[in-house]
């Protein structure tokens, strides 16, 4: 639902959350990972710093949405809620990623050395459904800017969270003859 009322400070601060997300998710979950990936072979213990950095930006974001009731407009605080959602899933992701990771190492003993091509191969397929989601997500978060940009809010977030008096919803466009 699209609100016509909104200002421009409100859009920054609404565009601030998937902003953050976005950084994490382009930057830390792609680029950096990319870059460790070569040094993966010698240190692999070093790949350990994507989820570390991701977690503690993942849960600022759902701390920072917790907190935004009483700092932020009703139109803030619901893109800081979405994007707090999507936090949360992306959190569930890593966890589920990160107990398949230990259980191939339990497999082993913990000894990285004794890992056979097959538990390389599964622990691609446990770390396949992780990286479709940062892809997933990078899109969904790059629509939320823009919808932040355009003063608009998802309609479940409406419903959940009605809108105080002053925001005033824009008339829906009318339906296009022949459809």
């Amino acid at each position: 639902m699209k609100f016509e009322n909104i200002s421009e400070e409100e859009r920054k601060g609404a565009r601030h959350p998937h902003e953050f997300f976005l950084i994490n998710l382009i930057t830390n979950h792609i680029l950096i990972f990319v870059g460790l990936l070569g040094m993966a072979k010698q240190e692999p213990w070093l790949l350990l710093i994507v989820p570390a950095i991701s977690i503690a930006i993942l849960t600022y974001l759902v701390w920072r949405a917790r907190i935004s009731k009483g700092r932020d407009s009703w139109y803030v605080f619901c893109h800081w809620q979405l994007c707090a959602r999507r936090s949360q899933f992306f959190i569930g992701m890593i966890v589920l990623m990160a107990l398949g990771i230990v259980a191939i190492l339990a497999s082993v003993g913990g000894n990285i050395n004794d890992l056979r091509p097959g538990h390389y191969a599964i622990g691609g397929m446990v770390m396949l459904p992780t990286l479709f989601s940062v892809l997933v997500l990078i899109i969904m978060e790059s629509d939320a800017v823009h919808k932040a940009n355009t003063g608009d809010v998802p309609d479940w977030l409406v419903k959940k969270y009605p809108p105080p008096a002053e925001y005033v919803a824009m008339a829906p466009p009318p339906p296009i003859p022949g459809d």
